[in-house]
């Protein structure tokens, strides 16, 4: 298992980037995603600028297959998590905080010193793997009509 940065917009990333989409949006919608729907939500929420100086996208590959993927925007001294996701039968083996400890790494190097994200409750095992990590509740910090928790974590040691 193999855990790096990768430039999105590449294959390897939007490979795991729609999985995650389709994975989120079928929740959201109750039914499966359609392809319209993932090729939208990608062009309404960009993740180009999840590397260089303004962020990092992190990609697990087994095999040269990508399993999983977390990435962070650097926003003034603050991360914002983004695009967590594990495949679905590599979830309970650890890979998650795994993805979250690398981002968190990246973070520290650019001078980051929180991160911050928002989810729903309906994702329960992402709620589970933040809270498992060290991410506390807090306040809503925007105003995102599809996320109901809010959480941030201290990147000082």
């Amino acid at each position: 298992m193999t855990l790096q940065p990768v430039r999105p917009g590449t294959p390897t990333a939007e490979s795991v980037v729609r999985r995650y989409l389709a994975e989120v949006a079928s929740r959201w919608y109750g039914r499966p995603a359609t392809r319209s729907e993932i090729d939208q939500t990608i062009l309404d929420e960009p993740y180009d600028d999840l590397c260089g100086d303004t962020g990092v996208f992190v990609v697990a590959t087994d095999d040269g297959a990508p399993v999983a993927c977390a990435g962070a925007r650097f926003l003034d001294g603050t991360a914002e998590l983004t695009k967590v996701f594990t495949e679905p039968s590599r979830r309970g083996q650890g890979l998650g905080g795994r993805m979250l400890r690398a981002v968190e790494d990246h973070c520290r190097a650019a001078g980051m010193t929180a991160v911050r994200l928002d989810t729903r409750a309906e994702l329960s095992e992402a709620c589970a793997l933040y809270e498992r990590n060290g991410y506390v509740q807090v306040e809503p910090f925007n105003d995102d009509p599809y996320s109901d928790r809010w959480y941030a974590k201290s990147l000082r040691r």
